[in-house]
């Protein structure tokens, strides 16, 4: 029987180099591979390209990696909720690949498809097609990389013609995701908003480690229920469901705290 669990999350990533290129999953603070991170962080891997959502926050998430200055560059949608990272990115210290949130999905599961590249009509007419978008500051504040040019080709849709920019695909040499259920064959169930990017994460990368809170046999889980085939894992880490989660900001509506707030019986 195919067996993909490993004992630990330190054993689990223990073979990922310097400089390696890594997919991982999680929207803001929701799904992120915590355990499979702090391993990372422990074990001393550096000159990582790193691409995700975003960058977590100054002290979780992949924010950790970023405060020891163990990544190289960062291929993102959103880099706000980080002062380090804003900080490393002006000063040259960090490269940073912007991408549209949408675009990134789709060149996440284009690189787990086997599909080399594609065309969207998102980031027509700006500098995500037209070049010049900085990617890397010098230390006096001028642009040392820029993007370059992309390819922009007319279609005709509907009757109309329409620019589209091609984007090429996304794969990774390791993926890091974090999922609900696993089991040792490697099929995962996410839960709720958590799922987000932790399946196209897992798609584009050569070796995909996922850390599961429970881990379960196979047979175990409804073929219906399965979020992600077991083909695209090859490492199942168990962390349990006591594993620290973080809501990156807590707010309630204005009535909400207004209701909150009278007396009571008024």
């Amino acid at each position: 029987m195919i067996d993909k669990t490993w004992g630990t999350a330190a054993e689990a990533v223990a073979d990922i180099p310097d400089g390696a290129s890594l997919a991982v999953g999680g929207f803001g603070l929701s799904g992120n591979p915590i355990a499979l991170i702090e391993a990372l962080l422990a074990q001393g891997t550096s000159d990582l390209s790193i691409v995700s959502n975003n960058c977590g926050v100054d002290d979780w998430g992949l924010g950790i990696l970023l405060n020891a200055k163990r990544i190289r560059k960062m291929t993102s949608s959103y880099v706000g909720e980080n002062k380090e990272f804003e900080r490393q990115f002006l000063s040259g210290e960090l490269e940073l690949e912007l991408t549209p949130q949408g675009t990134l999905a789709e060149k996440l599961r284009a690189g787990g498809s086997g599909i080399a590249a594609f065309y969207t009509q998102t980031g027509v007419g700006t500098q995500v097609a037209e070049g010049g978008l900085p990617r890397r500051y010098a230390a006096d504040g001028s642009v040392a990389v820029a993007s370059s040019v992309k390819d922009v080709r007319s279609f005709d849709v509907s009757g109309a013609p329409r620019d589209y920019v091609l984007e090429e695909a996304i794969v990774t040499d390791f993926a890091l995701v974090h999922a609900l259920k696993g089991d040792r064959h490697g099929n995962l169930v996410f839960n709720k908003a958590a799922r987000n990017f932790n399946p196209l994460a897992a798609m584009a990368g050569r070796v995909c480690i996922a850390q599961v809170e429970e881990l379960v046999e196979p047979g175990e889980l409804e073929p219906d229920s399965i979020h992600l085939p077991g083909i695209y894992v090859h490492r199942i880490v168990e962390v349990g469901s006591d594993i620290e989660k973080r809501i990156e900001r807590r707010t309630v509506s204005a009535s909400q705290a207004a209701s909150r707030e009278m007396p009571e019986g008024a």
